[in-house]
Order: structure tokens, then C-alpha cells, then sequence
């Protein structure tokens, strides 16, 4: 019912930003919530942000605290990371999720479609 792509991945220096989009389609979108996890090489994958369906709870892993933000655009049918004070330990392919949560949307079990990723890299 749901599919979604992600977009705006590219190589910034240490200290930027950068905006990360996931565009989704399906009329139930406004139903889903969503989240964003990332995986670097060798690592298992980590999960980043969340943002419930109606947009009234975030929530975010401590290491992104007061950096990372999600929002959503219902209009649009996209939901948004804003990625700022970006470190090079952040580089990793980021993947935007949809689901219903059974908690707080911080399992990637509680997301049903995923999409490909986009890979961010951070310099030095």
C-alpha cells in the first residue's frame, strides 16, 4: 500500500548540514508512521529518528538529540530529516521506513516498507 524513496544523500564536510526526503505514495499514507535508520560498513543498523502518524510524537536516538530533526509533509506525502553539526561518524546509508507502531517506532521490526537508502558521507 505504501512505497517510499529516499533522496538528498551526498558527501558534506565535517560541522554542515544536510536534508534527507523521503517521498512516499499510497492513499493511506497520513495513516503511517515513520522513521529514518542508518547502517555504515560492518555495522548493524541503527536506528536514527521516528515521527507518528499524526506528527504529535518524535523521537530520536540520544546521539542525534538537539542535531537531528524529523518533520512530515502530509501534503506532500514526505517526511523529512534535517541533519545539522553533521560528524563523520554519521556517514552511513540512511533508510527511510513506514509502518504501525507496536511501541515507539524505534524496532525496524515495527516497519513494513522500506526504501533503498541513500548514502551520506561526512568529511574531515
Amino acid at each position: 500500500q505504501v512505497q517510499v524513496v529516499e533522496s538528498g544523500g551526498g558527501l558534506v564536510q565535517s560541522g554542515g548540514s544536510l536534508r534527507l526526503s523521503c517521498a512516499a505514495s499510497g492513499r493511506t499514507f497520513t495513516t503511517y508512521s515513520m522513521g529514518w535508520f542508518r547502517q555504515a560498513p560492518g555495522q548493524e543498523r541503527e536506528f536514527v529518528a521516528a515521527i507518528s502518524w499524526n506528527g504529535a510524537s518524535t523521537y530520536y536516538a540520544d546521539s542525534m538529540k538537539g542535531r537531528f530533526t524529523i518533520f512530515k509533509n502530509n501534503a506532500k506525502n514526505t517526511v523529512y530529516l534535517q541533519m545539522n553539526s553533521l560528524k563523520p561518524e554519521d556517514t552511513a546509508v540512511y533508510y527511510c521506513a513506514a509502518g504501525h507502531w507496536a511501541r515507539n517506532g524505534d524496532r525496524d521490526y515495527e516497519y513494513n516498507y522500506w526504501g533503498q537508502g541513500t548514502q551520506v558521507t561526512v568529511s574531515s
